[in-house]
């Protein structure tokens, strides 16, 4: 619209000269070299436009032929940029295939090709990986880490090189150098956390950790829960070190910052017993059972029992469950305290209250050899004894702790699995079963000699460690 106003102008102003032009002619003389020609201004201006014209024509003829070479080279490298992309992007297509010949041979007419190193390096470090040539990538990821535009890129892959060939002391310090270059990078400040707590340096993982948090890596949740596991193990080290203060204020912060986190409970609860305080070691595992009872929880406060006798303990314990009545541990803890203390009325009541909670036809195996010592201790019952232990064999196996990364199954919960060396994936669940020995209706007429055998091969039973966890996981 704009452009058509403009046209109407500079359209109506040639015109009015032209008009103008026309109404008076005027007269022009030019006399040159001997000759003399008598003309009006109207055509003197039409000899001028054409000169101009004229003009215009010679310079853009004598224009095109002087930047000739030039647009010819400019062809040549378009042709050959474009050239060294379709190589890279096939080379990259290789890498992510599998295929480390082509990618190599791609990545050779891409550096042919293509003056940018950054890109050339980076596809020939990955096609050298890609065919086991770690030693050639190592070069490649050296001399990226020498130029400015590409040295993140270099360090990273060296990192990984580093994390790979199991050399923690140089990943760490190149994981150091990373997160300087890109402070917010998630893969890299979890790397860094990661060796540092490999390294055994916890104080500069927790402030990793807030790092992460305030940068917004992680979560506020996520935050809190790594700096309690960091804390625990800060905790169990200044007590190997005779730092017993200490020790009790790292666990205190732990428990603190995770309600809920049995381990972090556990451990201040008996710190607080050394330290000679009953009543509050008492009190976190109280409080921690009201939401989250756990089986590690009962045995602290048994522990913590005033009185040296079994029948103390259990009056101990059942105080400890009615702060959640109806949970199933809270009857396994006071029916398993009963056992102990031949008191068989009490530890019935409450394995019946389980079986009442429990759906499943078989109750887990620790129910059944409970059953098995009550039919033993209060009716001396041998065959109904072992009809329990029988069931226990085949039963559902007892919670543990279980990696959640590598599916080992441990005794107790430690920070890092020490089969996989992950952090904080140990989860307190049923470890899957991928099949039983037997059906649940064994013969009676078994022997002795034959169901020490069917308990004794339990332990060979196979764990799938990528079987999904069962429904009743739960993570402390």
């Amino acid at each position: 619209m704009i452009r058509a106003v403009w046209f109407l102008i500079l359209l109506a102003l040639i015109s009015l000269g032209a008009a103008l032009v026309a109404d008076n002619p005027g007269a022009v003389s030019l006399q040159w070299l001997g000759y003399k020609v008598d003309t009006s201004i109207g055509v003197l201006f039409a000899g001028i436009f054409f000169i101009s014209i004229c003009l215009a024509i010679v310079f853009r003829v004598w224009f095109f032929f002087r930047n000739a070479p030039k647009r010819i080279g400019k062809v040549r490298r378009d042709w050959r940029r474009d050239r060294g992309y379709k190589a890279l992007t096939q080379g990259m297509v290789a890498v992510a295939a599998g295929d480390a010949q082509e990618a190599r041979r791609q990545a050779r007419k891409a550096e042919n090709l293509l003056a940018e190193p950054p890109l050339t390096m980076l596809l020939s470090a990955q096609a050298a990986q890609l065919s086991g040539d770690e030693k050639a990538a190592g070069k490649f990821f050296e001399k990226m880490a020498e130029r400015k535009d590409t040295k993140y890129l270099g360090i990273h892959g060296m990192l990984n090189q580093a994390i790979q060939e199991g050399d923690k002391d140089v990943a760490l310090d190149l994981a150091e150098q990373a997160i300087e270059l890109k402070p917010k990078t998630d893969n890299v400040s979890r790397a860094l956390f990661d060796l540092q707590v490999q390294s055994g340096n916890l104080e500069e993982a927790e402030e990793t950790i807030r790092k992460a948090v305030k940068d917004k890596l992680i979560d506020n949740d996520t935050g809190r829960r790594r700096r309690a596991v960091i804390l625990y193990q800060r905790s169990v080290e200044a007590e190997g070190d005779g730092k017993l203060n200490d020790a009790l204020n790292f666990a205190r912060k732990a428990n603190n910052l995770v309600p809920g986190f049995v381990p972090a409970a556990v451990r201040t609860s008996r710190l607080l017993q050394q330290a000679g305080k009953r009543r509050k070691a008492a009190s976190v595992i109280e409080e921690i059972w009201v939401t989250n009872p756990h089986p590690q929880l009962a045995e602290v406060m048994a522990e913590l029992s005033s009185g040296g006798g079994e029948q103390e303990k259990m009056r101990t314990i059942e105080k400890l469950a009615n702060y959640n009545k109806d949970h199933v541990e809270s009857h396994v803890a006071i029916a398993k305290a009963a056992l102990v203390a031949g008191m068989w009325q009490e530890a019935r009541e409450h394995l019946e209250a389980i079986a009442d909670l429990n759906s499943a036809e078989i109750p887990s195996a620790r129910i059944c050899r409970y059953m098995a010592e009550l039919e033993e201790g209060e009716n001396s019952d041998i065959e109904a004894s072992r009809e329990w232990l029988k069931k226990a064999a085949i039963a559902e196996p007892d919670s543990a702790w279980n990696c959640s990364s590598c599916g080992q199954v441990m005794a107790e919960w430690e920070p890092v699995c020490n089969h996989c060396e992950t952090f904080d994936t140990l989860e307190w669940r049923t470890p899957p079963r991928v099949t039983r020995l037997a059906p649940v209706d064994l013969p009676a007429e078994n022997t002795g000699e034959e169901l020490g055998e069917t308990i004794d091969m339990e332990p060979e039973q196979e764990i799938d460690a990528g079987a999904p966890p069962s429904d009743e996981t739960t993570k402390h």
